[in-house]
């Protein structure tokens, strides 16, 4: 399958500003950038790093006073693997890769510990593997309501589940938060959604299961076999699609994802389990 991304970000710089990109879909084994362009204007020097766990790649600009303007653009091929949900296992921490084990810790917008009594009670006694972070994912949809605005870049995990309402962060906190109080690793990852309407960028979560990486959208509102990933982190302070330090205006964005072959084209969303890797 493969898919065609772009994102445009406006800003009006009000002072020397640092700004820290992640709009370039990520580089991974079952996720190929076939071709990309990113263009700048004006056109400021830029300092690449990425993040080889997950595939972030990272750009930092130096940008002067002034009208600010981001444009990315690339065709991605995707290679996901389906399964069985119910044949995906959970692994016993003591048989995790090391590497893995800080996505059980609580994070800054993920407070698994203040939350873990109430994960234990309503989700301990469930069938563990795939089958019970569907479960969660199915818990937030029916009990948190979405609703645009009703969140902001403070808004964590215990937040949510106190006011009931939040955007797709918000629902990838918590299912993220609930994974982490069970023993299972859970990650952010944001991202171009596939059929997601009005296009934007979106953010799902990933669990570690059985070996792999495996994706989950509480907001039940894209194709998760049509999920260019961008970024993945702790929380979103590590995917945050730009971050500035300085003083600009964010002056608004626009997003958009296309099927670009007809085995996407003409395909329903899965109800399979989705492997990243």
């Amino acid at each position: 399958m493969r898919f065609a991304v772009r994102s445009s970000l406006d800003y009006e710089v009000k002072s020397p500003t640092v700004f820290i990109l992640n709009v370039e879909a990520a580089a991974l084994h079952r996720q190929r950038i076939i071709v990309e362009s990113l263009n700048l204007n004006p056109n400021f020097p830029i300092e690449r790093f990425a993040d080889d766990e997950g595939g972030s790649r990272f750009i930092r600009v130096n940008a002067e006073p002034g009208p600010f303007h981001v444009d990315y653009h690339g065709i991605v091929e995707m290679d996901m693997i389906e399964k069985a949900p119910e044949t995906i296992p959970e692994m016993p921490v003591g048989e995790l890769p090391l590497d893995i084990m800080h996505y059980l810790y609580p994070s800054r917008f993920c407070q698994s510990d203040l939350l873990g009594r109430f994960a234990r009670r309503e989700f301990g006694e469930l069938e563990p593997g795939h089958t019970r972070v569907t479960a969660i994912c199915n818990w937030i949809h029916d009990h948190v309501d979405y609703v645009s605005g009703s969140s902001d870049s403070q808004t964590s995990a215990y937040d949510t589940m106190v006011l009931r309402a939040g955007v797709c962060r918000d629902f990838a906190h918590l299912g993220i938060t609930f994974c982490r109080a069970l023993n299972i690793p859970a990650r952010f990852a944001s991202g171009y959604a596939w059929q997601l309407d009005p296009p934007d960028f979106h953010a799902v979560f990933e669990a570690y299961l059985g070996g792999e990486w495996y994706l989950f959208d509480p907001t039940r509102q894209s194709a998760l076999q049509g999920l260019v990933r961008i970024g993945v982190g702790r929380d979103a302070s590590d995917a945050a699609f730009s971050t500035m330090y300085g003083e600009a205006e964010f002056k608004g964005m626009s997003v958009s994802i296309d099927a670009i072959d007809e085995s996407a084209a003409d395909k329903e969303p899965t109800t399979q389990a989705v492997a990243v890797g």
